[in-house]
């Protein structure tokens, strides 16, 4: 049975747990900071995605992805930057207060780390968002339900030279595949939120910072 992920025991257990983690990365420097978003969308837990728009320069044009973006030397913390970075691209501004915590940051291929923001932003309709075209492409949700259930659940071997080198999670059967990054992010947070259904198949390593 999917746990009440939503209760204010499941906020309170949630916010006990990464309040560690907060306190030691919170104002911390790092390149990216992301909101995980987690919603009720038609009285339904869910998480929020966005895809990012074609338009935009570099490898990571339309992908799926949380919200978020680089930390500007203006933002108090990543805390800030991942409010701030969801405000601009969809013009959804959510209070310091409802932020549960800071979930263990992730490295992307240049060993830039990205830092991960966990909030509830209650109830949520996708249509009274006003995603910024420049940035986002598409919005949509994907039910912890159905990102709980193994058949969507999956997970890709990377080999280099001829030799296993990682496997990471992917999440499918939604309107967009969840890979790379934004698929590790969402592993972190049912393991957070569900540790006693989500069981992952693996641990994913953190990429060395050397």
């Amino acid at each position: 049975m999917l746990p009440d992920c939503l209760s204010a025991e499941g906020e309170q257990r949630c916010r006990q747990l990464l309040a560690g983690t907060t306190a030691r990365l919170r104002s911390r420097p790092a390149a990216a900071a992301v909101l995980v978003p987690l919603c009720l969308v038609r009285g339904v837990p869910a998480l929020l995605y966005t895809l990012r728009s074609s338009r935009l320069r570099g490898r990571h044009k339309g992908q799926v992805s949380f919200p978020g973006g680089k930390c500007d030397p203006d933002d108090q913390d990543v805390i800030h930057t991942a409010l701030r970075e969801t405000q601009e691209e969809l013009g959804l501004e959510v209070p310091k207060e409802h932020v549960w915590g800071v979930l263990q940051p992730v490295y992307d291929p240049a060993k830039a780390t990205v830092v991960p923001v966990l909030a509830n932003v209650g109830p949520l309709d996708l249509q009274s968002l006003r995603p910024n075209p420049e940035e986002v492409d598409e919005v949509f949700e994907l039910s912890l339900a159905h990102l709980l259930q193994t058949q969507n659940q999956g997970y890709t071997h990377f080999c280099q030279g001829g030799h296993f080198r990682y496997t990471m999670p992917v999440f499918l059967n939604g309107p967009h595949r969840v890979w790379g990054l934004t698929a590790i992010i969402t592993e972190f947070t049912l393991k957070l939120l569900a540790p006693d259904i989500y069981q992952p198949y693996l641990v994913v390593p953190e990429l060395p910072r050397s």
